[in-house]
């Protein structure tokens, strides 16, 4: 496997565990079950891809991404301190806009820094970046 496909796989497993990670601190806060509900079919969905990344990485016997804990502190305080006031379910589905929004930047960034990373860690991309912009259209019926 190739620097660039690795480097496409390794972003896709970071984008996706930071979106699962997320998705589980800011879980216990969302009071509206249609957006609980639509928050667990988007963790699974994120596990998927994930699943998918990491298999081939494995199987290339790359190392995969290892977050560090400085990260999941920072991730953990940055929702605790926005929702500490506000926990309406607008500014929950905002603030998971954000994220993914900022999702599809890093996914975008790393496809155009990589362009000869080959069809699969590509297309593995294309289907994380399309299955965010599905979710942001989904998050907007609730701001």
């Amino acid at each position: 496997m190739r620097s660039q496909e690795v480097a496409v796989y390794k972003e896709i497993q970071k984008n996706t565990e930071m979106a699962m990670r997320a998705i589980d601190i800011i879980n216990d806060k969302i009071y509206d079950e249609d957006l609980s509900r639509q928050m667990s079919r988007q963790s699974l969905k994120y596990s998927e891809i994930h699943n998918q990344a990491v298999s081939q990485l494995l199987q290339a016997k790359a190392e995969p991404y290892h977050e560090s804990h400085v990260e999941n502190l920072m991730l953990a305080g940055a929702i605790h301190y926005n929702t500490l006031l506000n926990t309406s379910t607008s500014h929950i589905a905002e603030m998971l806009i954000k994220g993914s929004n900022q999702g599809i930047l890093d996914m975008n960034r790393i496809l155009n820094r990589n362009a000869e990373a080959g069809e699969k860690p590509t297309m593995l991309a294309q289907q994380l970046i399309s299955f965010e912009e599905k979710n942001v259209e989904r998050l907007t019926k609730y701001l």
